[in-house]
């Protein structure tokens, strides 16, 4: 028998409709007008949402590709993006991984375990993710100035202190893991030790594997903050051919002369190792692979 919906739920449901169409719309503007101005000819921020002449010059720029001018003359590109891209990508898949080692043991030590100073730990982390790393940039700078004396391979201008800095901020990650540990039901970690497994092997064997939704979230953002982030990568790296993507984004714009066309080509490039993560991530980010573990 069919169901007969009245009137007023099927406007209902058009207006619903109506209302995520717009807000798709209202949220792929930004989107369509950056990639308007990587096609336009010439740097201008303003013109038509879509250019009448679509020109290539600011994507070959980015690209490493040799432009030729309308004069005969062929412009090479003066900046690395392409080595800036890489740069962030193997600062970002560093960061994530390390955040995951550190969040995911320190989660596990304060869901499972009880200590002594288990509430304070738990106070402090959630105190020190109130506040932004940017309020830390003086000691920052002064720590890995220091430690690069001792230790140059950590030191200033150099992708390891970067991914040091980053790693630190786990206060987020460590709450997030541990809230989701505490779901998880606890018979099948002492099911696991009855069977003769320890402590690291139940951990390894039996809790991460069922995490594994939420090691997806917890790397993918690490690794998407790990891209954008500006304030810190600016303070710890000076030298251009070691610059992320976002600092380097930065010398497209001077006072006299700014490539909106080059910027917005770069930031349209930006966007694809995050992309790229998140469908070979996917699969993982839908939550329940611990649902029915536990039979009662």
């Amino acid at each position: 028998m069919a169901i007969v919906q009245p009137k007023s739920q099927r406007w209902r449901k058009v207006a619903a409709h109506l209302f995520l169409l717009s807000l798709c719309a209202l949220v792929l503007l930004p989107f369509v007008v950056v990639l308007s101005v990587s096609l336009r000819p010439g740097n201008f921020a303003v013109g038509s949402l879509w250019p009448e002449n679509v020109s290539w010059e600011h994507w070959r720029f980015v690209l490493g590709l040799p432009t030729t001018l309308p004069d005969g003359r062929v412009l090479e590109p003066d900046l690395p993006v392409l080595r800036w891209l890489w740069n962030s990508i193997v600062v970002a898949t560093a960061t994530g991984v390390l955040t995951l080692a550190f969040s995911t043991t320190c989660a596990y030590a304060l869901s499972r375990l009880r200590f002594r100073g288990r509430g304070v730990v738990l106070g402090a982390l959630m105190l020190m993710q109130m506040f932004p790393a940017v309020l830390a940039l003086v000691a920052i700078y002064a720590i890995f100035d220091r430690l690069g004396a001792a230790f140059p391979a950590v030191g200033l201008n150099t992708h390891a202190s970067l991914i040091l800095a980053y790693s630190g901020g786990i206060a987020m990650h460590v709450w997030t893991l541990k809230g989701y540990y505490d779901t998880l039901p606890l018979e099948i970690e002492e099911a696991a030790r009855v069977d003769g497994a320890t402590v690291a092997q139940s951990f390894w064997r039996v809790l991460l594997p069922m995490s594994l939704p939420m090691l997806a979230v917890v790397f993918l953002l690490a690794f998407i903050g790990a891209i954008v982030e500006y304030p810190v990568a600016s303070v710890l790296l000076t030298q251009q051919d070691l610059l992320t993507l976002s600092v380097g984004a930065k010398l497209f714009v001077h006072e006299h002369n700014f490539r909106w066309g080059d910027f917005a080509a770069a930031a349209l490039l930006s966007g694809a190792p995050i992309t790229v993560v998140f469908l070979l991530a996917q699969r993982w980010l839908i939550a329940g692979l611990a649902a029915g573990g536990v039979k009662g």
